[in-house]
């Protein structure tokens, strides 16, 4: 029989260091989980959504999947998002992609792995969206990195429609819909410069996160 003796250690270790640190704390957990935060990201096991943010367990509700990709008929992603404004009451929603993403360049290269083809699909459609935007930068990495921030964008606004956070909004409920992007290369999370708080802002967040000059901005910082 095959086990994990070794991650099974680690996890003991893990939970003698957040004891050491802070006796009470899993104690805490138990009665209450009370995050600010839904994280929808990349399932790329190097983009560790707590880890990269600073926070504990508890401090933020995550949903991820391949390319963090946010689709109407997904009943998974949808149900997080309800859950989590309707029931925990988060105000902040983090749709946040990363440079050089698996997923992005699968579907930017049109490559050929199965099932899997079908949920890229979502991504071909951001390309061929910004078709003309995309044309215009030769270097394929940079496309690629272009491709990366435009799908997070375009994913905010997946959100931002969602019956949930437009039923959110006409109630007056506190809910704001953040793109970030994550560097593998250095560790370091870039804001897309598209936060969203009501229906009216959507529109206007959109034309300027979209703007050709934006991922010039991003690369420089």
């Amino acid at each position: 029989m095959k086990t994990l003796q070794q991650l099974i250690n680690s996890n003991r270790k893990w939970a003698e260091m957040i004891n050491a640190r802070e006796p009470q704390f899993f104690e805490k957990l138990v009665h209450q989980q009370n995050p600010q935060y839904l994280w929808i990201g990349c399932s790329d096991s190097r983009v560790p959504a707590n880890e990269i943010v600073g926070l504990m367990p508890g401090e933020l509700f995550v949903h991820r999947n391949v390319a963090n990709v946010v689709v109407h008929t997904d009943l998974n992603c949808l149900s997080v998002i309800q859950y989590a404004v309707e029931v925990l009451g988060i105000t902040d929603i983090i749709v946040c992609g990363h440079f050089r993403c698996g997923g992005v360049k699968s579907a930017i290269n049109r490559e050929k792995h199965g099932l899997i083809d079908n949920w890229l699909r979502h991504v071909q459609d951001v390309m061929e969206k910004h078709k003309a935007l995309l044309d215009g930068i030769d270097d394929m990495t940079d496309k690629w990195d272009r491709l990366c921030e435009l799908n997070v964008v375009e994913q905010v606004v997946n959100v931002c429609q969602t019956t949930v956070v437009e039923s959110a909004w006409e109630r007056g409920q506190d809910v704001a819909v953040h793109g970030w992007i994550y560097g593998i290369h250095d560790g370091l999370v870039h804001d897309l410069g598209f936060s969203v708080n009501n229906h009216d802002e959507l529109d206007a967040a959109y034309r300027n996160a979209t703007n050709g000059d934006r991922h010039k901005v991003i690369r420089e910082k």
